[in-house]
C-alpha cells in the first residue's frame, strides 16, 4: 500500500524570509492559488503577528482557499497566537503552526529561557491554539541540535496539549541524512504517542543537504514534509518543493509513497515565484533549471536522441517545462547533435555537403560558446 505523503508549503511563509523578498497581498492570493491549484495540501500563508499588513495578506490568502488548509505561524505566546487565530477565521480548515526553540544554544543565547519554561511555553501556546482551531502544528526549532531526552519530553507535552502535527526542523540545515532518520526512529520509540500524530520534517539547505534529509525523513516514517518553491528562504532557502515531489515521482513505488500533486504545473508554478520573488533560478538547478534538459555534449545528444531516458530521468512534459528537451549545439557537440538541428531547420545540404558544413560547425563551435540557429543557417547556405 503507498501512503500519502502530506506536502506543506511555506513559499509564502519561510520563502518570503529570503533576504530582499517582500510579496504583496496580490503575490500570495495568485501563488497561494496556484499552490491550491496544483493540489498542495497545506499553505503556510505568513506570520500574521509581524505586521498589520502581514495579518491582512494571511486573512486575504485564508478566505480565498477553499481546497487545501491555510496555515499562520506563531511563537509561543499569548499575542502570537491570537494574531494568528484571527488572520484565520475565514479560512475553511485553518491551521495554526506554533514554534519554541527547543536547542541549548537558543534557550540560553536566544530566548534566555531555561527548559522548563519553554516547556510550559508549548504548552500553553498549544492549548491556546486550541481554542481557535482543532488543526494544530508544533515545532521545537533547532531540533536536530537539542538533546534527544529533552526534545522526546516537549513533543510529548505539546502532543498533551493538544498539537495534532509535529514537526521536526532542521533549523540551521546542520544533520546528516542517516543522523536525522536515526533521530525519528530514536524520538518515536522515546514518545509511542507519535503514532497518534502525523510526523513532519522541515529543512533548511545551508549544506546543500535539504532534500537528501526530507528523502531520508520519509524513509523513516515522516509523512509530512515542509517545502518551498525553488527551495528560497532564510540564508540558503528551504528544501526545495519541486525536488522532493519530483524525487518522491521517481522514487514514491521504492518508498511505498506518493503525493497528490499535479505535476504539470512545476514549471509554471516555478517561474510564478521567480517573478515575484525577485529571486532568480540558478540555470543549474534541478527540475526547474534553464539547463535542467538541455543537453550540450556529444555524447550526451546522441543518447537523447536515440531514447530520452538515456540522459533524462524525468520527461519535461511532466512538468510542464516549456521546451522539453534540448540539445545545445557547442565545441563538446557531436555530429549527431548537429545533424539533428539542420534537420530540424530544415536546411537541406549537398551530397557531398555534410562533412564541409560540420567542419564549419567546429571551428565556429571553438570561438563562441554556443551555435545558434541563425550561425547554422549563414554557415550552410554558402555550401
Amino acid at each position: 500500500m503507498s501512503e500519502k505523503i502530506i506536502v506543506f508549503d511555506t513559499t509564502l511563509r519561510d520563502g518570503e524570509q529570503t533576504a530582499g523578498v517582500c510579496f504583496s497581498e496580490r503575490d500570495k492570493l495568485e501563488i497561494a492559488s496556484r499552490l491550491a491549484a496544483l493540489r498542495v495540501d497545506v499553505i503556510e500563508a505568513g506570520f500574521p503577528a509581524a505586521s498589520a499588513l502581514e495579518r491582512s495578506s494571511v486573512a486575504a490568502v485564508a478566505r480565498r482557499v477553499r481546497e487545501a488548509r491555510v496555515c499562520a505561524l506563531a511563537r509561543a505566546v499569548p499575542g502570537d497566537v491570537d494574531a494568528a487565530g484571527d488572520a484565520l477565521r475565514g479560512a475553511e480548515r485553518p491551521r495554526i503552526h506554533v514554534f519554541v526553540n527547543a536547542s541549548d544554544v537558543q534557550l540560553a543565547q536566544q530566548l534566555r529561557k531555561s527548559r522548563e519554561e519553554v516547556l510550559g511555553m508549548a504548552e500553553f501556546a498549544v492549548r491556546r491554539a486550541r481554542r481557535f482551531t482543532d488543526d494544530v502544528e508544533f515545532s521545537p526549532m533547532d531540533a536536530t541540535r537539542a538533546d534527544g531526552k529533552f526534545l522526546a519530553e516537549i513533543v510529548r507535552v505539546a502532543l498533551y496539549a493538544g498539537a495534532r502535527t509535529i514537526n521536526i526542523p532542521d533549523t540551521v540545515g546542520y544533520i546528516l541524512p542517516a543522523r536525522l532518520a536515526e533521530l525519528f526512529r530514536q524520538l518515536r520509540e522515546r514518545v509511542p504517542e507519535l503514532e497518534e500524530a502525523v510526523l513532519s520534517f522541515h529543512g533548511q539547505d545551508d549544506l546543500g543537504m535539504a532534500t537528501a534529509n526530507a528523502i531520508a525523513a520519509i524513509g523513516a516514517g515522516v509523512r509530512q514534509v515542509e517545502l518551498a518553491v525553488n527551495g528560497i528562504g532564510e540564508r540558503a532557502g528551504n528544501t526545495a518543493f519541486e525536488e522532493v515531489v519530483m524525487a518522491l515521482h521517481v522514487h514514491g513505488q521504492a518508498l511505498g509513497v506518493h503525493t497528490d500533486v499535479d505535476l504539470s504545473g512545476i514549471a509554471d508554478l516555478s517561474r510564478l515565484v521567480e517573478e515575484r520573488s525577485g529571486v532568480p533560478v540558478p540555470p543549474n538547478k534541478s527540475v526547474v533549471g534553464a539547463n535542467a534538459f538541455r543537453h550540450a555534449s556529444g555524447i550526451h545528444q546522441d543518447g537523447i536522441l536515440k531514447h530520452r531516458e538515456t540522459y533524462e530521468v524525468i520527461d519535461p512534459r511532466l512538468i510542464g517545462h516549456p521546451r522539453g528537451s534540448e540539445i545545445v549545439l557547442g565545441k563538446l557537440s557531436g555530429r549527431a547533435g548537429f545533424v539533428a538541428r539542420i534537420r530540424a531547420l530544415g536546411i537541406e545540404l549537398p551530397a557531398d555537403g555534410l562533412d564541409r558544413a560540420f567542419e564549419r560547425f567546429q571551428e565556429l563551435a571553438n570561438h563562441q560558446r554556443t551555435v545558434e540557429d541563425h550561425d547554422l543557417r549563414a554557415l550552410c547556405s554558402s555550401l
